[in-house]
């Protein structure tokens, strides 16, 4: 047996042939003994060969110990599902088929994750999957049992989703969601880049997580290139990813106030997200990050002057959000409707490989910037924020530590900004390669996997949201609840349509 055990770290560069390439019993018997073992799946996707057949790669991740192992298998047309040993790659599995054609047999629940183009040739050449028209649901039978569906069309600027309830009376025995209505096909554009498109799509990956995607590019981009950024610009791309977490953040406590009903909180915190949005236009220009984050650095610095105004407005913001977050905790109505609602057990969320907030509220000790810290996060760490009831509660909790830890990493950084320049040239793209970037944004894990060809071209780029690990941590969270707990459960975990559709 080859030895599959690799160990690479957040954002090395490894020879593409390096990556152990296993037949797939080795393969299966590896992957579900280190998982077994704690290791989490953060990538799995396929890579078509030009012989016909494809290179299944798995990255895997071993938090604690800080370090990733990459192997691979190749199979042509099929092979047996690890979904019922493995239940972290129960999406992976259903997108390598719509992607690839590469049927996972004996998979418990086949069915697209999104809607692909059913044209014979897509963008990059390969074969497109054909996508049923008709998706069937899961369906619950007995007497009294009903269905309840939900979008896909959403009031106001929602995307497009659909969720189909089982449910007996107000108790839901099942929750079905169906993603990918506006699949863009970012991955297949990426190909043969680098070119002055790809930061582009990287910004737009997903909208309100601007930075964290970006960073999470130009650092496989600096990898490839052997190029060292700035302290200072990896400072501020630090500052840059904590207001992305407070806005979204403090806008998320405003929306779970909203649904309760409770206005108090609601309006405050969503004039204050609005506070923290600007804070990051007066350093670059834009609310959501963009123009500011590129290959060997930021693009636009902070100066001593600038460094006063955002530490006094941050200052004033968040004593403004403290208020608004207390009266939300002095709430008994409140605090009643968050506890003991919709919640996802630690166990079904270590199964399921969920990332970020909902697996810190779990009790999961698992974030990026602790686990496999680069930039700034290597030299000045943000402490762990967890609670353990899995809960509402517990979710907007643990969002509230968040903010406050990110709060005092930002000043502190700001009173101690590093001298250096902003950016710096890029080199040439190392060939036949591949690099694994990993960045804690503010819903979780973001996971960007580049691939080069013999030209220094990109052949293959992988993004994963946590949106992509955390969907059916939903649907899960569901079980045994009242249908009217779904707006508040749902924005507990506010996971990303646009995120889960690239």
């Amino acid at each position: 047996m080859i030895n599959p055990f690799l160990r690479i770290y957040n954002c090395q560069v490894k020879f593409l042939p390096d990556i152990p390439i296993l037949s797939f019993e080795e393969f299966r018997s590896f992957a579900v003994e280190r998982v077994h073992k704690g290791a989490r799946v953060v990538s799995f996707f396929g890579s078509p060969n030009k012989d016909g057949t494809t290179t299944l790669i798995m990255i895997l991740s071993h938090d604690k110990e800080g370090y990733l192992a990459p192997f691979s298998t190749i199979v042509k047309g099929s092979y047996p599902s690890l979904t019922d040993l493995i239940p972290q790659v129960h999406w992976f599995e259903r997108e390598i088929l719509e992607q690839w054609g590469v049927r996972p047999e004996g998979h418990l629940w086949l069915k697209p994750i999104r809607f692909h183009s059913t044209e014979k040739e897509n963008s990059n050449g390969s074969d497109a999957v054909v996508i049923p028209s008709v998706t069937k649901f899961l369906q619950v039978k007995g007497k009294e049992i009903h269905e309840v569906a939900v979008g896909p069309v959403h009031a106001g600027i929602i995307e497009p989703g659909h969720f189909r309830f089982q449910c007996h009376g107000e108790e839901v025995f099942h929750l079905e969601i169906l993603l990918g209505y506006q699949h863009r096909g970012i991955e297949k554009a990426l190909i043969n880049g680098i070119n002055k498109r790809t930061i582009h799509y990287m910004e737009t990956a997903a909208g309100d997580t601007t930075i964290g995607h970006t960073i999470a590019y130009c650092q496989a981009v600096e990898g490839l290139s052997n190029c060292e950024i700035s302290l200072r610009a990896a400072v501020l791309r630090a500052i840059m990813l904590e207001l992305e977490r407070l806005a979204n953040h403090t806008g998320d406590l405003g929306a779970l106030a909203n649904d309760v009903g409770y206005l108090p909180t609601s309006s405050f915190c969503g004039r204050l997200r609005g506070d923290f949005l600007n804070l990051t236009a007066l350093i670059c220009g834009n609310r959501f990050g963009r123009n500011m984050i590129r290959p060997g650095g930021v693009i636009f610095d902070v100066d001593a002057h600038m460094a006063k105004e955002l530490n006094d407005r941050l200052i004033k913001t968040f004593a403004d959000v403290k208020e608004a977050v207390t009266l939300l905790w002095n709430s008994s109505l409140v605090v009643d409707r968050f506890e003991e609602t919709g919640i996802l057990t630690k166990q079904t969320a270590l199964e399921l490989g969920i990332v970020g907030v909902a697996a810190r509220a779990c009790g999961i000790e698992q974030d990026i910037r602790f686990d496999f810290p680069t930039g700034a996060f290597r030299f000045s760490q943000i402490p762990l924020s967890t609670y353990s009831t899995g809960d509402v509660f517990a979710r907007a909790f643990v969002r509230w530590l968040e903010i406050q830890r990110s709060v005092e990493f930002i000043l502190n950084q700001l009173n101690n900004l590093p001298e250096g320049e902003t950016i710096v040239p890029i080199s040439s793209i190392k060939a036949n390669s591949m690099i694994v970037s990993l960045v804690e944004g503010w819903r979780g894990e973001i996971c960007h996997v580049a691939i080069t060809d013999k030209n220094g071209n990109i052949s293959q780029y992988k993004i994963t949201d946590p949106s992509f690990h955390n969907w059916f941590g939903l649907a899960m969270a569901l079980r045994g609840e009242e249908i009217s707990d779904f707006p508040i459960c749902n924005k507990s975990f506010n996971l990303s349509y646009c995120g889960h559709d690239l």
